[in-house]
């Protein structure tokens, strides 16, 4: 032997002979645009022989097949590709080839595809598109494989732009995209191509809320009265729903840039309304409902015979105000001085006395960091849940506006997509209590708890209906038999906190047996008793 060939063995780096593919190793992946491809086979099996055909005739290995099904190209976060990525750098049998028919098959991502095929060949992993055979161990391969990929991103910028385009010249019709908001619906039984949305009988509600909205009432308020009405909309989506304008018969889109056009679609309030609800015009056309600031408890008693609300009137000679039941045949009238003076009172019944202020912030706060602790699993997994929805809903938008779906594949597994999101966004604002200062609030709530009547008489009239909604959810009743208010319920922490109350000086008096036998729910004379939810 020579000293050249001895000699040879302390040589430094690769060897620039090329490489023979005997016997290496290989997985395939397949990959089609659109569900009707797949359904159909027009391209995977298709694929899978040429990728197939080409490893049996290198001899190359076949250690998995991926793909199958359809993927869009335009994200390299596709659940197969994934799953065959993660495959080739954990497999212990060194994968040396992944192949596929063509390269825009593999990823159409540009600068993503060229950093992932970099990354993949510094493992020792070539792509190798079978019917573009190209050696990227040499620069000029390299360069090649990226130019491709290059331009298969533009090919697919190309088509999106084109699909965009179509999308705003329809908006520009007047024509809405993808779902209708709460309260339309596509209508499709007029056997036309033309576009015809119509107003459901939730579109009742939605205009319900917009007006409660422009009469000012807290969306907490709105919330709660259409629940009674059986419609349950997310805090959320309410927020949402009142900055559509799509109700007031326009469309708003990000493909407009910044435009308005008027819709096709009927208009289910007035422009007035939208704007009033939003506090950006008070008057200008639409009636809104002046409220009465001297009359607070108007429609919130109820009379105890005939459970008719109270209305108010003014007696302008006197400048008095008085309330009277809104039925005929019913002489119920008192002035504003005897309601207010008696609904004062019954706030001072269940008013927190201040012996009760130091162990209730003991227990609020206890009660804030246990659910808080308690919820955070939970929580963290409805997070997960809602991210997993909102990824799936834009692969969705994007699969439609690259025409790889049509519109009753999107509405359909859209409509079902955003009522989990709903669910899921009102079960998380269920367990979130967003509180950047929880000891602040919880002095400001026994503050607020020790001085019902105080705080009621210097509110206005939206907030003195608010604490009346909030202590007595379902109004009062007012017997003129007895001359006093009767409360069928009451929120359970005041109605407890009375009941305590009571106890307390009841054992302080001597006579805690007496409460603890009988009702400890009874409330003093005048007031009937207090019905626990």
């Amino acid at each position: 032997m020579t000293n050249e060939t001895l000699l040879k063995q302390f040589a430094k780096g690769q060897t620039n002979l090329k490489k023979d593919t005997t016997g290496l190793n290989c997985v395939i992946y397949t990959r089609v645009s659109s569900k009707e491809q797949a359904d159909t086979n027009q391209s995977l099996e298709w694929q899978k022989k040429y990728c197939l055909n080409y490893a049996i005739k290198n001899d190359l290995k076949i250690l998995g097949y991926f793909g199958g099904t359809y993927e869009s190209a335009k994200s390299d976060e596709r659940k197969e590709f994934s799953r065959m990525l993660k495959f080739v750098k954990s497999q212990k049998e060194k994968v040396s080839y992944i192949l596929v028919y063509s390269l825009d098959r593999f990823s159409r991502t540009g600068d993503s595809a060229i950093y992932i095929a970099s990354e993949l060949k510094k493992s020792g992993v070539n792509i190798l598109a079978v019917t573009q055979p190209i050696d990227t161990n040499s620069h000029a391969g390299s360069l090649q494989q990226n130019i491709q990929f290059i331009f298969s991103k533009y090919d697919n910028d190309l088509r999106r732009q084109k699909t965009v385009d179509g999308m705003r010249e329809k908006l520009l019709r007047g024509e809405w995209l993808g779902n209708v908001p709460t309260g339309y619906s596509y209508d499709k039984t007029h056997g036309t191509k033309e576009q015809r949305i119509v107003i459901t009988e939730k579109g009742w509600f939605v205009k319900q809320a917009f007006e409660w909205r422009a009469e000012g009432r807290s969306y907490e308020e709105i919330v709660d009265k259409l629940e009674k009405l059986e419609f349950k909309i997310p805090f959320q989506l309410l927020t949402d729903m009142f900055r559509n304008p799509f109700y007031c018969g326009l469309i708003s889109h990000n493909l407009l840039n910044g435009e308005i056009v008027k819709g096709k679609h009927p208009a289910l309030i007035s422009e007035d309304l939208f704007l009033q609800a939003n506090n950006l015009c008070k008057s200008n056309g639409y009636k809104i409902k002046l409220v009465e600031e001297n009359l607070p408890l108007k429609r919130f008693v109820r009379d105890a015979e005939t459970n008719h609300p109270f209305t108010g009137y003014i007696v302008k000679k006197k400048n008095k105000y008085y309330y009277k039941v809104n039925k005929v045949g019913v002489k119920v009238n008192r002035s504003i001085d005897i309601m207010h003076n008696k609904f004062r009172e019954i706030l001072k019944y269940y008013s927190i006395p201040d012996i009760a202020i130091a162990p209730l912030k003991l227990q609020l706060a206890y009660t804030y960091e246990n659910s808080t602790g308690s919820h955070a699993e939970i929580k963290k997994t409805i997070t997960g849940k809602l991210t997993e929805l909102n990824t799936k809903l834009e692969k969705l938008e994007e699969r439609h506006a690259f025409g790889e779906i049509n519109i009753d594949v999107y509405n359909k597994f859209t409509s079902k997509l955003l009522l989990e999101k709903e669910n899921l966004t009102a079960e998380l604002e269920k367990l979130t209590i967003k509180l950047s200062n929880p000891k602040e609030l919880i002095d400001f709530v026994c503050r607020f708890a020790s001085k019902l009547a105080t705080v009621w008489t210097s509110a206005n009239y939206h907030q003195k209906q608010t604490i009346q909604n909030l202590i007595f959810p379902h109004g009062i009743l007012y017997d003129a038999k007895i001359d006093n208010y009767r409360t069928p319920k009451v929120k359970y922490i005041f109605e407890r906190m009375a009941c305590l109350t009571r106890v307390s000086e009841e054992k302080k008096n001597g006579s805690f047996d007496f409460y603890v036998e009988n009702s400890r729910l009874v409330a003093r004379t005048g007031v009937e008793p207090v019905i626990p939810p």
